[in-house]
């Protein structure tokens, strides 16, 4: 019995999933999904291509060298939205309440549960539900808690599920390596591994305030994971469905090339706000209020993406586009809609590893020393008077 029972549901090699579904050809193949050129990076690729040692975030051109058979294809965003919501249809019918983490990843909160069905078998009957109603692979794993039911999921993998009994979370973690707990990543892992700690059993007994000392806030955190500690809860599903942010001048203007320059600005801010949460947008929209309080706004339809150089260039055209009045503007803003969440925090799906990757540390300096420390030499303009206004729903 259960006080408190947490299912975590990841979907099993997502992306290669949707393409298989929509194409049997590809069944038994190693396929990898992510840039079309060498300069792409790997979004997913199947178990066959892991084989070979390919793996996401991998460059195409190093994936190419590894498994030079495996059949390599872009990535359709739009396609595996639609799939996701499919699965959290499905979820949101039969659970009492669930966690969308990411667009394949997803945690339930079942306590209470035991008494009336035994959690482990509903979790398997869900399981069962969502393969025959999406023909989608689909993992899980069942434990008292969150971290403990992740680490679960991918020992289950792939297609399949395990269930933690309560009490055993340290008899199943300890014999496994590092790596396989959540937020260990490859420099952790490193760092850990010259201390002589390869096994979770080695991480648990280290007194935590030496953690501490050596990884600050985050050794305390790696303590409780190795020693099966996590309180953290179940948030209810709410997608959010935009973000905007406008700018409001206290003296109407002219200056287009000052305008466009806060425009560019503004939108490179939401997009790292995107990348921050995970998010990915296909909508993108541009807003004008004009001296006499006329409001015109433009959108366009766009691939997912969460790359401030892209968006920043849509904005861009966007407002060529809708300025053609030629009056002094009051108001500009921008807004992006039809979000999707995704555990991928770059688009990976466009052919530009080197701006993925200058991203990837821009933001990374930006999370340490603040989101204002780094910015690109065209949102740079001398202070004005402005008012600022961010918009979230």
């Amino acid at each position: 019995m259960y006080k408190r029972a947490v299912v975590h549901m990841d979907l099993d090699s997502f992306f290669v999933s949707v393409e298989r579904l929509r194409n049997s050809a590809f069944n038994g193949k190693p396929l990898i999904i992510g840039g079309s050129s060498n300069r792409g990076v790997v979004a997913s690729c199947s178990y066959e291509a892991r084989k070979f040692g390919v793996h996401s975030a991998m460059p195409v051109k190093m994936a190419r060298y590894l498994c030079p058979d495996a059949i390599f294809i872009r990535g359709d965003m739009d396609a595996y939205s639609k799939q996701s919501e499919l699965v959290t249809q499905v979820i949101a019918e039969e659970a009492p309440l669930y966690e969308k983490a990411s667009i394949d990843e997803f945690y339930l909160d079942l306590t209470g549960m035991d008494r009336h069905f035994g959690c482990y078998l509903w979790g398997k009957e869900l399981r069962q539900k969502i393969i025959r109603e999406t023909g989608l692979p689909i993992s899980f794993g069942l434990s008292v808690n969150k971290m403990v039911s992740k680490v679960g999921t991918g020992e289950a993998k792939p297609n399949g599920s395990i269930q933690i009994t309560a009490g055993t979370e340290k008899s199943f973690l300890h014999p496994l390596p590092i790596n396989k707990l959540p937020g260990v990543g490859k420099k952790t892992s490193v760092r850990l591994t010259h201390m002589g700690v390869r096994k979770i059993a080695t991480l648990s007994q280290i007194p935590p305030d030496l953690l501490t000392a050596e990884f600050g806030k985050n050794g305390r955190k790696l303590w409780e994971k190795a020693n099966g500690i996590d309180d953290s809860p179940i948030t209810p599903y709410i997608e959010q469905k935009s973000m905007s942010s406008e700018r409001t001048f206290e003296q109407d203007s002219l200056d287009i090339k000052r305008i466009k320059s806060i425009l560019a600005r503004m939108t490179g801010e939401l997009a790292y706000e995107l990348r921050t949460k995970e998010k990915l947008t296909s909508c993108i929209t541009v807003k004008i209020r004009y001296a006499d309080f006329n409001t015109f706004t433009r959108q366009k339809k766009i691939t997912y993406t969460s790359g401030d150089k892209k968006l920043c260039a849509y904005a861009d055209k966007l407002f060529d586009e809708l300025y053609t009045r030629r009056q002094m503007i009051r108001l500009i803003g921008v807004r992006f809609s039809d979000m999707l969440s995704s555990g991928k925090q770059l688009n990976l799906f466009e052919d530009e590893l080197k701006e993925d990757m200058l991203l990837e540390r821009m933001d990374a300096i930006r999370q340490k020393f603040g989101k204002n420390v780094l910015q690109r030499a065209s949102w740079i303009l001398p202070q004005s008077t402005i008012t600022h206004q961010k918009l979230h729903s």
